[in-house]
């Protein structure tokens, strides 16, 4: 989980979120009104690069994914793999008695996995117990 999260206004213009997540580098900003999280504006939903006309005279809130889905601290990275998966989205925002404490998104479990990945193997354990030996009687 990622505890610094973008966050932004619903009645701000389509076009300010678009800078905010490509100067920042970011793909999703967390849409906050009166310290309450309202949704979440990717940007797929600005229409990426090339989304002027999507943009243009639009604000977060007509842009931003309807659904909101959410997490705790206490959600297992299985759960919320599942949750991303299951609701084919990009992050899970993070709350904790209703405040937004942190983000979780698709980069952060890859990212995740990758550093699994780079733990080292053990070796199988190898029997310490001698083959039993085969019986010296022919069968007539």
């Amino acid at each position: 989980m990622s505890e610094r999260v973008e966050t932004i206004d619903p009645a701000e213009a389509a076009d300010v979120a678009w800078e905010r997540l490509r100067r920042g580098l970011f793909h999703h900003l967390v849409v906050t009104e009166a310290n309450r999280v309202i949704g979440v504006v990717s940007d797929g939903d600005l229409g990426g690069p090339h989304g002027e006309v999507v943009r243009q005279g639009r604000t977060v809130r007509e842009l931003m994914g309807r659904k909101l889905v959410t997490a705790t601290p206490e959600t297992s990275v299985r759960e919320a793999a599942n949750l991303l998966r299951g609701y084919v989205i990009g992050c899970l925002p993070i709350l904790q008695k209703k405040r937004l404490v942190g983000i979780i998104t698709t980069t952060d479990l890859l990212d995740l996995l990758g550093r699994g990945v780079e733990r080292p193997i053990r070796a199988p354990k190898r029997s310490t117990m001698k083959p039993k030996k085969k019986s010296s009687r022919s069968a007539a």
